[in-house]
């Protein structure tokens, strides 16, 4: 059934992307914003495929560090960010997702067959991959290499490969599935080249630092949670209002269907109990009144 309500902002946890070429800084900046996200370095965890860079920097804190030696397929990665939910993980850290692309595009490669045909054995298992990323009720970070990017241009009558900058190693169009993507340069300076929170749009190039974590939590926080629904749900007053505050929130559903049941049948109970009007007729005698009964 298909329902128009009035838009409203929940509460989110960021889905972020750091991009640049190896030495601008991915996993440090990373870090950083981790702790600004979270404020508690014993609740970060990094997923490592960078052959113990996560390591590099423990001199900040005592984060958490999940590594995968030689085994990069999505599958790999999905248990992994399900290892570091179960203990409890506030922020995890994907460093990096290239290598996962690196892995599919080997098998890919290896298959028998027509090579269009087989990207439907490649393509579910990179979806469920994402997926996984955006459904996790933990902020996660995920880095990314780059290599040049080139585009054929007519030169003389000949086709000619120029460059035109920098392409992160990763499936085509990757940047939409995140809500803001950083590129960072080579002298550690970061600009947002997408950016649904519009905070770092249209800005001048930054160096990242906890405080970036901190202006992304609070745009995270601003927004509508489970614990204030259910305080609607539990302040209503009609079966009306319940209704109109079950269609308002369809995101939740799945959350507060026993909260929404529950309230319907307290006020099911309510409407249908009888109401006894009795209004006494008072005599009074000087100082004293008393009720008489109803002629």
């Amino acid at each position: 059934m298909l329902n128009l309500r009035v838009s409203s902002k929940k509460q989110a946890k960021i889905k972020l992307a750091l991009q640049g070429c190896a030495g601008s800084g991915k996993t440090y900046s990373a870090l950083l914003l981790a702790y600004g996200l979270c404020n508690d370095w014993t609740k970060i965890a990094i997923i490592d495929s960078e052959h113990g860079s996560a390591d590099l920097y423990a001199h900040l804190g005592a984060y958490n560090v999940l590594s995968l030696s030689d085994n990069f397929t999505p599958e790999t990665y999905i248990q992994a960010i399900e290892i570091c939910e179960g203990a409890g993980m506030e922020v995890i850290i994907i460093d990096s997702i290239s290598q996962c692309w690196d892995t599919l595009l080997e098998y890919h490669a290896g298959l028998q067959g027509n090579s269009f045909t087989n990207w439907q054995k490649v393509t579910p298992r990179i979806n469920a991959f994402m997926q996984k990323i955006l459904q996790s009720n933990s902020h996660i970070i995920c880095t990314m290499r780059c290599k040049q990017d080139y585009v054929l241009s007519e030169k003389n009558g000949k086709m000619i490969p120029e460059k035109v900058g920098l392409k992160a190693v990763m499936r085509d169009g990757i940047d939409y599935e995140f809500t803001i993507v950083f590129d960072i340069n080579m002298k550690h300076q970061t600009i947002a080249s997408k950016d649904r929170t519009n905070l770092f749009i249209g800005k001048p190039d930054f160096t990242i630092t906890p405080t970036t974590g901190q202006i992304i939590l609070d745009w995270c926080n601003d927004g509508v949670n489970l614990e204030m629904i259910r305080s609607k749900i539990n302040s209503s007053k009609t079966i009306e209002e319940l209704t109109a505050i079950y269609h308002q929130y369809p995101e939740w559903y799945q959350q507060l269907t026993s909260d929404f049941m529950q309230k319907k049948a307290a006020l099911q109970v309510q409407k249908n109990q009888p109401t006894i009007n009795y209004t006494p007729n008072y005599i009074r005698y000087g100082n004293n009144a008393v009720a008489a009964s109803q002629s």
